[in-house]
């Protein structure tokens, strides 16, 4: 069955907003959209959903979270996101970590937040593969849309706290680069000799490792402090691997070499105290300082230690502090999309992309608007109708 909505305003994103257009859902997917009304496109049993004087635009992208596996309202059974008994575990997979019954999926939905990326944390120098995956479901493997999505590196207090302070390496900075490139440089050994065919046995790490070295999948590395991030570039550069900066606290010290060196920043946990040193230069004006030296840039909620319900208000934020309006928009739809390497299915209403799209009573930058329908993959998971359909998330997620 064909649905239809109908009415309101349409933010596509990648292009103009408009008044009065539509957009056809079939399949999960956007079969068509137009800007000129629906007339000679309803068809028979088409269901139309009419939203008049709505705010319409892409489901909301959080590029980095520890949804699922860092999990909510559990102590620490529900810690399940560091890997602690090594510095080095590039071979882990946040897929195998992640419960769909966490409670922050439900939240997700509510504040209109269809996609995330989630992934293990920052106490280990190689953390892990994290993935990218709709945030409705009740089986994680049929809610992937990529996986992995990216390695997991940090650098900085994190792991030199973590391992350091039980006397292990990494102690200081020094240590925790050493360890990386230590283990890029036995990655590189590894690719050679199974181009080769002298590999006497396999090793899951390497293998995850190759993948990077090929840029098939990009480093996320995480680095609050301006001489971090130049670290993670350096180590980047070293080794031919594709770079996103996670947190960037400090990026706007260097938002110059960061645009010279095309380097994305996924900024934040804008909502976040002071309460380690590398946060000490935090500045609501750091979406806005990148944005405006010419570095592409995502809004994140780093999740549960901002609450996804914030990734909007992270924008509106952002925004009141200066950073424009379309660009306060992107970095939570088209952007994230961009550097999941997903912006082919989502990240903006195009035809032939994935049907996740949200419904809004005002403006999705104004502070007083509210989300009222939640649409992933053509289905629609929150609003009245959801709730009669018993999908809805009010009444139980699944």
């Amino acid at each position: 069955m064909e649905i239809m909505i109908q009415g309101g305003i349409i933010h596509p994103i990648s292009s103009e907003s408009f008044e009065d257009g539509y957009i056809i859902i079939k399949n999960g997917k956007i079969l068509d959209m137009g800007t000129h009304g629906p007339s000679g496109k309803v068809k028979e049993n088409m269901e139309i959903h009419h939203y008049e004087g709505k705010h319409i635009l892409p489901g909301l992208i959080d590029a980095h979270t520890h949804l699922g596996i860092l999990e909510e309202n559990t102590g620490e059974r529900g810690k399940d996101n560091n890997e602690t008994s090594s510095p080095l575990v590039p071979q882990l997979r946040a897929l195998d970590g992640v419960n769909p019954n966490d409670i922050g999926f439900s939240d997700a939905i509510r504040a209109g937040v269809t996609t995330v990326m989630t992934g293990p944390g920052s106490k280990n120098p190689v953390g892990g593969m994290s993935l990218a995956m709709k945030t409705w479901g009740k089986v994680i493997d049929e809610m992937v849309i990529k996986c992995p999505a990216g390695l997991k590196l940090a650098l900085g207090e994190n792991p030199m706290t973590a391992h350091g302070g039980a006397n292990k390496a990494p102690v200081t900075r020094m240590g925790t680069a050493a360890l990386i490139r230590e283990m890029f440089l036995r990655a590189q050994d590894y690719e050679r000799l199974k181009k080769k065919g002298r590999l006497e046995y396999r090793e899951l790490g390497m293998e995850a490792l190759s993948a990077v070295l090929d840029g098939e999948i990009p480093v996320r590395v995480h680095a609050h402090r301006a001489d971090d991030i130049v670290t993670a570039i350096r180590l980047a550069e070293e080794f031919g691997l594709r770079l996103i900066i996670e947190h960037g606290t400090e990026g706007y010290l260097i938002r110059d070499y960061l645009r010279k060196k095309n380097t994305a920043v996924a900024v934040g946990p804008m909502l976040t105290p002071r309460d380690k040193m590398e946060l000490e230069n935090r500045s609501y004006d750091t979406a806005r300082e990148l944005a405006e030296a010419g570095v592409k840039i995502a809004l994140i909620t780093d999740h549960p230690y901002n609450s996804i319900e914030h990734l909007r208000l992270s924008a509106i934020i952002a925004h009141r502090e200066g950073l424009d309006e379309k660009t306060a928009l992107e970095a939570i739809t088209i952007n994230p999309a961009g550097m999941l390497n997903i912006s082919h299915r989502t990240g903006s209403l195009e035809k032939g992309k994935d049907a996740d799209i949200i419904v809004m009573n005002g403006h999705p930058l104004d502070m007083d608007s509210r989300v009222e329908y939640v649409y992933i993959d053509g289905r629609l998971v929150y609003g009245s109708r959801a709730e009669a359909d018993g999908h809805g998330v009010k009444r139980k997620m699944y």
